[in-house]
């Protein structure tokens, strides 16, 4: 029996999972939780101690843990996470209209600043004096700080300086541009920083969580965190870089698909309560995103595995369109907190409103919608608008239902910030709830999810008609959508991967397909690979979903908990890349990760580039917790033919080193 057991947990908007995994013997013991985002330590105890106690086996066995987690991929769909305040170094508001970073902005604040660099690291001067007059009253108002300086990837100097006079006055987090990627391509690199800067309190809180529930119980190893390609990184790395997880229980579960189904090629499909994550394995390697992953419909310079990340799960939002001859159903892209849970955690003031709107002769414009507060501590709440104060200050810890809540129509917008926020949580009809019904589902409350089902059925379509015969028959109708929509969204990845641009949602033949029509002109559609299911409702969903596709259904007996699994088998990887330009003849400049270096000899800047992307790279992976990295070294050199002689435009020298996580040896 092997004697070293590795410790994997996935946190997700709705469940903490963990395993206990050995090399030898595969997942030893397995465990569900409800993440508890008001103190996620609750969550992780609970996952942790159920699989500890199945395993019967002491925490001395125990000698690394690995945390993967979709709540910042989560935070970023829903378009949640903390005020932070971007500081622009070199740019001008028109930069601002680049590359989506004015609509991820919001009504975040922004202070431009002279200074900055040109592309081989020549400065303009730095004036701080703008910063220095807002700062004392910016520092109250936001929960981080986003630092990006014009090619501040050639020379970093700048955003180092602003950095520090930052911390020095507000003691907040800073985020700078160039810790994040060494791509030009300023206002991408501003909107990855600010996304950063939003998600640090979150990824802090979460880890802080992890460890020090693990230190309570004597589990005192090394900490991992899956970063968004599969590679693992140290906890105290992931602080500083909380983007890098964007994508990050994906990621793991892609990792966990190849090695629980040891399918080289398939299209991988992992359901959660908020998301679905669909993404392709080819020759047992996930594919990367070369541009940079995105999520919630920004387009960052996170290396991510190529996943598409749709906001539909089995917590999304029930959206009923009454108003043609036949209703209509949608779901998500928000995930709401499904009934039957609401009403696990608070029965009797779930069970009463949905009782009374039963009860009542017409059918009221919130039925089935109730709010509560997510639990997040009060210094998280900085910043709201007095209405937004106002409302927040009527919503308590036991649900409230909305037609109580809100008295006047403008309150639903300032609800919907709340929720935004992070700070709020709407109680509502989902998918979960359909299948508490139909018997297929049966963890939490099914008196709130049938009350939930029933008030949806007797709404009235364009026709006048009950939407649905029976409650079974309305659950049927989410399910179906479920089915319907996972497809479509498995379809448009897969169709992406292709390079084609047909909307499989508005596709008439991908329609007549999909519904296996007849007629004279018969359409049908297949995947060329198996579909992997993943996720807790992976089995009761997908069997149906791949039977649509025209392809068969992997679902790995350890579906639910792939993430956790894929946390503890992944490596450490790093990568570093220098430049080496040519500002004038005869003079090259090495630029990135470190000081500007000139030299007379391109020989001699080019052996200087290669050592310090090595040397780099290996201490890197290092420090993201690899015990004996091993490094590899890519050149891509630019210099063309220009009247006879060779002219060097750049070279680019780009290390990689991996290894796998320390342990704790015996």
């Amino acid at each position: 029996m092997s004697s070293h057991f590795l410790l994997g947990i996935d946190t997700g908007g709705t469940y903490t999972d963990a395993v206990l995994f050995s090399e030898t013997q595969g997942v030893v013991a397995k465990a569900k939780a409800l993440t508890t985002r008001h103190d996620l330590a609750v969550g992780i105890s609970g996952a942790v101690e159920a699989v500890l106690d199945q395993a019967k086996l002491p925490v001395a066995a125990i000698s690394m843990v690995s945390l993967s987690t979709t709540l910042a991929t989560n935070a970023l769909v829903e378009g949640q996470g903390g005020r932070a305040g971007l500081v622009m170094i070199g740019f001008g508001p028109d930069d601002l209209k680049r590359d989506g970073l004015l609509e991820a902005l919001g009504s975040d604040p922004v202070i431009f600043l002279p200074g900055g660099h040109n592309v081989h690291g020549g400065e303009t001067p730095l004036d701080m004096s703008e910063l220095d007059a807002a700062l004392p009253v910016l520092a109250g108002q936001v929960s981080s700080f986003a630092i990006a300086g014009y090619f501040a990837v050639r020379n970093p100097d700048h955003e180092k300086r602003v950095r520090d006079r930052i911390r020095e006055v507000s003691h907040l987090p800073v985020t700078c541009s160039h810790e994040l990627s060494s791509k030009l391509g300023g206002p991408r690199r501003a909107l990855t920083t600010l996304l950063n800067a939003r998600l640090v309190s979150m990824i802090d809180r979460l880890i802080g969580s992890c460890e020090g529930f693990l230190k309570a119980r004597g589990i005192d190893v090394p900490m991992m965190v899956v970063r968004g390609d599969g590679a693992l990184i140290s906890a105290e790395e992931a602080r500083l870089r909380p983007i890098e997880t964007i994508l990050s229980g994906p990621a793991a579960s892609l990792v966990g698909a190849r090695h629980l189904t040891g399918l080289d090629n398939a299209v991988v499909s992992d359901i959660g309560g908020t998301t679905t994550d669909v993404a392709v394995l080819d020759g047992g390697r996930p594919r990367l995103d070369a541009e940079g992953a995105v999520v919630g419909g920004f387009r960052t310079m996170v290396e991510a595995v190529a996943m598409r990340t749709y906001g539909l799960g089995g917590d999304s939002e029930v959206r009923i369109n009454d108003r043609g001859l036949k209703a209509k159903l949608d779901l998500g892209p928000r995930r709401l907190m499904p009934l039957s849970l609401a009403a696990a955690l608070h029965r009797d003031a779930v069970i009463s409103v949905l009782e009374k709107q039963m009860r009542a002769q017409h059918r009221g414009r919130h039925d089935g919608r109730l709010a509560v507060r997510t639990g997040l501590p009060d210094h998280l709440a900085s910043g709201l608008q007095p209405q937004e104060q106002a409302l927040y200050e009527r919503i308590g810890t036991v649900p409230i239902a909305l037609e109580t809540l809100l008295v006047s129509t403008p309150q639903k917008a300032t609800l919907d910030r709340l929720v935004a926020r992070g700070l709020v949580h709407i109680c509502g009809l989902t998918p979960s709830d359909a299948m508490h019904v139909l018997g297929r589902q049966s963890q939490w409350n099914l008196d709130a999810a049938r009350l939930g089902i029933e008030l949806a059925a007797r709404m009235r379509d364009g026709s006048g008609q009950p939407i649905a015969a029976s409650p079974e028959t309305m659950a049927q109708m989410v399910v179906d959508r479920l089915t319907r929509q996972s497809c479509e969204v498995i379809l448009q990845a897969c169709l992406g991967e292709d390079g084609a641009t047909i909307d499989p949602a508005a596709s008439q033949a991908v329609d007549r397909a999909l519904n296996r029509v007849p007629g004279i002109v018969r359409f049908s559609l297949a995947l060329d690979r198996p579909l992997v299911g993943l996720g807790a409702s992976a089995p009761v969903y997908y069997p149906a979903i791949a039977d649509m596709l025209g392809t068969e259904a992997a679902i790995p007996a350890e579906a639910g908990v792939a993430n956790a699994v894929g946390a503890v088998v992944g490596q450490v990887r790093a990568t570093v890349t220098v430049f080496v330009t040519m500002p004038e003849e005869g003079i090259y400049v090495v630029n990135g990760a470190g000081v500007s270096e000139r030299f007379l000899d391109q020989e001699k800047a080019f052996g200087a580039a290669r050592g310090r992307a090595e040397a780099l790279a290996l201490e890197a992976a290092r420090t993201n917790g690899a015990e004996d990295p091993a490094s590899m070294l890519r050149e891509e050199i630019d210099a063309p033919e220009v009247e006879g002689s060779r002219k060097l435009i750049e070279a680019r020298f780009i290390a990689s080193a991996s290894g796998r996580p320390r342990i704790v040896h015996d």
